[in-house]
């Protein structure tokens, strides 16, 4: 039996450690698991976290760290949590699976490092991000997508040739940094770049080189002005499809806007006055077109004859004028009706048309005849009225506008290019002496420059006449250089503004009356014909934007050099007021001054018996064997050396008073030609005194 019973005990043993072995494994895969590894040692969906499949959601957690991700994850959303430059672990460089990661609305000052270099799209919006270093952006040589949205990134932070070893990159997102011009050294694969929200004023010639691949270029919100805009910046993005340029000072459109492949342009909310006819020409694929926010009261004919594909036009929020001038506005939109959408084309003036659409004008604009020289090209007045001068006087509601209440119309919005040769015109190849002013047999011309862009032209005319020619031309170093222009003006007129002209150039500026004619079919439309007079000519130079305009002072409206007379006035009156407080403040301090010294000089030696302190307090001193040189009104205190040889010096005419403060306390007085001092009553010198011969001196 005992045997038996020790075979049994054995069995039973067996079976034990059997259990315990198998309850050890059960516990360690329990604590692998609650640590977030399998049973293999990779880590599997961390529990703070959810996972589906390959997409790894760790956002909104208050993270301050990544926790251990599993080796399949693709696509980690990390964002809206704490998570610093600290809280990245190295081991996220060995994940070699992930492609997309989301750590935007977190706390990094710096570029993340130990990211994946399998990296294709990176979100790393507001953040605190500041300096972009090529070595951190060269580990990840296949990233496409980089969003920097909302950091605080910088021109100078950028560093040199940061993205050249970053060649597939195709979309980068800047907006809302601190940047002040356009970041260089950007790959040439790039496709969409985003700058919004900058602080960019400046864009040269070469900021865009080599983006040949760019399709859709934001710039919204900067600092962009035309006159610091380079001709050609645009130019070279020959595969542009969208630009956006709201929110910023333009005048006009940016010169040479690519127009090959353009379907998208953005304009609003910029300052624009006048669409120069031409900045449109050659967008045959542009599909929308937002001009809204604006100051346009008009659009000169011709600017959408090429705009074969325009789907949209969005130009509400301006100032429309629907006179004559946009007569041929209301006739394409009726022509396109059917293929394009308008919004907000609603007339501001004239009264009677206020508050209506252009389109629902059409009796109105029946009032309009077409002039033979709108249909050749010409653009007409702002407000229509050249336009009902030359037609026998139609006005577009019954309502005629005061050209006396307007400021001179401006070239761009009444200008067309001329196609006759026989106008006129000065060569701009040679060298003329023209002057700022022309006289001829009936007219006298003058030009001034006003501005970089502008000039004024007035004249005055020695009969009347129905209207004028004004024709103008920059000059260049050959024929082919310039361009002329013309335009109408109204024979009541006496001044005229040539606006966007270029800085710096020179310009050619002719007039010529137009005789009235009797009419007839044969006539020109608009009852004007040339006269037998030659265009009186003169020459006008733009100025350097850089310089300040000297005679800017001297072109001011005669409303505000009306307030200059009583400006003076009040400005002389104001001074002369300050000037005689300031001298009677001055007079008062010094009378007050002279009192006081002289109360204080003639009651020094009464209130000496009245006062309660030392003498020596009062004088400043010490009791000591200091000897004190007093001259009137002030004193000097000068140490005597004990064992100083004494030299005696010449006496001075002037009256001294040596102070001798004996162990006694009593004073010595002597003036320099008398022996005793009548004002104490005392006879006695520098021996009778007590005082030894190594402290006797002179003055």
């Amino acid at each position: 039996m005992a045997p038996e019973g020790v075979v049994e005990l054995r069995d039973w043993l067996f079976l034990l450690m059997l259990c315990l072995t198998l309850l050890a494994e059960v516990l360690e895969v329990a604590a692998a698991t609650a640590q977030g590894y399998d049973e293999e040692g990779d880590p599997v969906c961390p529990s703070v976290c959810r996972c589906d499949e390959d997409f790894i959601y760790c956002n909104d957690r208050g993270l301050s760290s990544i926790p251990p991700l599993p080796p399949s994850a693709t696509v980690l959303y990390l964002q809206n949590n704490h998570i610093d430059n600290a809280g990245l672990p190295t081991s996220l460089e060995r994940q070699l699976t992930v492609r997309v990661v989301y750590l935007y609305d977190n706390e990094l000052d710096d570029f993340p490092m130990h990211l994946p270099p399998s990296l294709r799209e990176l979100h790393l919006q507001d953040n605190n991000i500041r300096m972009l270093p090529r070595a951190t952006l060269a580990r990840m040589p296949l990233l496409e997508k980089l969003h920097l949205d909302d950091n605080s990134v910088s021109t100078v932070s950028i560093e040199d040739q940061a993205f050249v070893d970053n060649p597939r990159l195709r979309l980068l997102f800047l907006s809302r940094n601190h940047l002040s011009s356009i970041p260089s050294g950007l790959p040439a694969s790039l496709e969409e770049l985003r700058l919004d929200d900058n602080r960019i004023s400046t864009i040269p010639t070469h900021a865009f080189r080599g983006l040949s691949s760019l399709r859709r270029l934001v710039l919204d919100g900067n600092l962009l002005a035309n006159q610091r805009i380079a001709d050609d910046t645009f130019s070279r993005l020959s595969n542009l499809t969208e630009l956006s340029l709201v929110r910023n000072s333009l005048l006009t459109p940016p010169l040479n806007l690519p127009s090959t492949h353009l379907q998208r342009l953005s304009l609003q909310d910029n300052a624009l006055i006048h669409m120069p006819r031409g900045s449109l020409d050659g967008m045959r694929r542009l599909q929308r077109l937002d001009l809204s926010g604006n100051n346009l009261t008009t659009l000169p004919r011709g600017l959408f004859k090429d705009l074969d594909s325009l789907g949209q036009l969005l130009v509400r929020g301006n100032p429309w004028h629907c006179g004559c001038n946009l007569r041929w506005l209301h006739d394409w939109l009726h022509a396109r009706s059917s293929s394009i959408t308008v919004r907000g084309l609603t007339c501001q003036g004239p009264d009677k048309v206020r508050d209506m659409a252009l389109k629902d004008l059409t009796s109105q604009m029946e009032e309009c005849e077409v002039p033979g020289i709108v249909a050749a090209g010409a653009g007409v007045g702002a407000i229509g009225s050249e336009t009902r001068d030359r037609v026998g006087g139609a006005e577009v509601g019954g309502v005629a506008a005061s050209s006396t209440t307007l400021a001179p119309p401006q070239g761009s919005l009444f200008t067309l290019r001329s196609k006759r040769p026989g106008l006129g015109l000065p060569d701009s190849g040679l060298d003329y002496t023209l002057g700022s002013s022309g006289v001829g047999k009936s007219l006298a011309l003058n030009v001034k420059a006003l501005a970089p862009d502008s000039i004024r032209v007035t004249w005055s005319v020695a009969q009347p006449t129905s209207s004028f020619r004004l024709s103008w031309l920059r000059l260049g170093t050959s024929a082919a250089m310039g361009s002329i222009t013309e335009t109408l003006v109204r024979g009541d007129r006496r001044e005229y503004l040539l606006t966007s002209l270029q800085p710096r150039s020179s310009y050619i500026i002719c007039m010529v009356p137009l005789a009235a004619s009797s009419g007839g079919k044969g006539a020109r439309a608009g009852g004007d014909t040339d006269s037998d007079e030659a265009p009186v000519c003169a020459k006008a130079e733009t100025s350097d934007p850089s310089q300040p305009d000297a005679g800017q002072e001297d072109n001011q409206d005669p409303e505000h050099m009306a307030t200059l007379p009583l400006a003076g006035i009040i400005g002389g009156a104001t001074a002369i007021v300050s000037l005689a407080l300031i001298v009677a403040v001055f007079c008062w301090y010094r009378h007050r001054a002279g009192r006081l010294s002289s109360r204080d000089h003639y009651s020094r030696g009464s209130s000496r018996k009245n006062k309660h302190y030392d003498d020596y307090i009062e004088s400043g001193t010490k009791k000591d064997t200091t000897i004190l040189e007093i001259r009137s009104p002030g004193f000097q205190m000068t140490p005597m050396a004990t064992h100083q040889p004494l030299q005696p010096m010449p006496l001075r005419e002037d009256y001294i008073i040596h102070t001798i403060f004996p162990s006694n306390g009593t004073g010595l007085y002597k003036g320099a030609h008398q022996v005793s001092n009548a004002g104490y009553g005392t006879n006695r010198g520098y021996r009778e005194g007590g005082i030894p011969d190594i402290d006797y001196c002179y003055t």
